[in-house]
């Protein structure tokens, strides 16, 4: 590995006070981001956008990805349960990433970089680019751990930096600004193998609906993600998640302690297709059930989703919405066509390397 060079540049261990955004005209120009989502979410996550308190401008996008101008605080596209991560954007024009060390163009770095570490705390940082582990990009690493005081950490650094060119003249910067992917909650202290995106399970729960009068049903909740969510999402008449495994709904009851939400939502230790309930009990039921991967066996599935569809028509209200994400779709989609059930809307989302269905489904 190249050797690190002494560097003659003054250290700045904390950001610089916040300052205005640029303006043009007198108007303050808006925030320039990229927002990463799973694909398929892009409908959930334009949703939460137009719920955000600034106006918001979007400008292009790819399968994963929304490129947008925000007029509002930084902070609130934290909200944001269906992204997977927000970035800021920023674009130099050098020919090439050696000349970020140029004595003007590097002021210019660290202000953008200021400005991003006022959105969060950092102690450390590291670049995803071509040839990040070259001389340049160690050079340019040093030259920031000594100006910036954070640490240069090129496998797990905290303040994610991604360079790419922009024609021949210029490249884009790339600032992730948080420490952890939105997508990865600080209320998640137990995961089970398999276990839910976080992001999904909120695509799942606005796919039916957000009511303070719902009765809510989470079946197979396994360690919880589909209850914290909603939980976190505002008032239920009642919550309820039921596993067959003790040790999963352990993990759900320390994450919903996490979360401070241990206190909306009861567990049962509990077959999802032979509940004690009465019928007509639940206005939502929504299921991240066994794919025959991770969690459950293929040859068994058919079987258990017959008897699970049959068992939320029972103690499903009349006007009840029941939505099901699983990667058994010919499995699923003909028990299904032979079921009471009706299809009112599907959607297909990238998950851990498969590309599952939400399935919307009503009496």
């Amino acid at each position: 590995m190249p050797q690190r060079r002494p560097s003659t540049r003054q250290k700045r261990s904390k950001p610089l006070p916040r300052k205005d955004t640029a303006r043009r005209g007198g108007v303050a120009e808006p925030l320039e981001v990229e927002i990463e989502f799973l694909p398929g979410l892009e409908p959930f996550l334009k949703a939460e956008l137009q719920r955000l308190p600034g106006s918001v401008r979007i400008f292009g996008g790819s399968e994963d990805a929304l490129r947008l101008g925000y007029s509002g605080r930084p902070r609130d596209l934290h909200r944001l349960r269906t992204a997977t991560a927000v970035f800021r954007r920023h674009t130099f024009a050098v020919p090439r990433p050696k000349a970020l060390m140029g004595h003007q163009v590097f002021q210019e770095l660290l202000a953008f970089l200021d400005e991003v570490r006022q959105e969060a705390d950092f102690g450390s940082f590291r670049f995803d680019a071509a040839g990040r582990e070259s001389s340049t990009f160690l050079r340019l690493g040093e030259e920031l751990e000594r100006a910036t005081g954070m640490r240069f950490d090129p496998e797990e650094g905290e303040l994610l930096m991604r360079l790419r060119p922009r024609g021949e003249e210029a490249w884009e910067m790339l600032a992730r600004t948080t420490p952890r992917p939105l997508s990865a909650r600080p209320w998640r202290v137990r995961n089970m193998s398999g276990g839910l995106n976080a992001a999904v399970a909120v695509a799942m729960l606005r796919m039916a609906g957000v009511r303070p009068t719902d009765r809510v049903l989470n079946a197979m909740c396994g360690s919880g993600t589909l209850l914290v969510e909603r939980a976190l999402m505002g008032e239920a008449e009642r919550i309820v998640g039921v596993d067959i495994d003790p040790e999963a709904l352990e993990m759900a009851r320390e994450n919903l302690a996490a979360a401070k939400r241990q206190g909306q939502v009861e567990l049962r230790l509990e077959d999802a297709t032979a509940l004690a309930d009465r019928e007509g009990s639940y206005d939502v039921i929504v299921a991240d059930v066994p794919w025959g991967d991770a969690i459950g066996e293929h040859a068994a599935n058919a079987q258990l989703y017959r008897d699970f569809l049959e068992e939320a028509w029972r103690v499903g209200s009349k006007a009840v919405r029941l939505v099901v994400l699983t990667h058994e779709l010919r499995l699923f989609e003909g028990i299904l066509e032979a079921s009471r059930w009706r299809l009112d809307r599907e959607v297909q989302v990238f998950h851990g390397g498969h590309r599952p269905k939400m399935y919307l489904l009503r009496k």
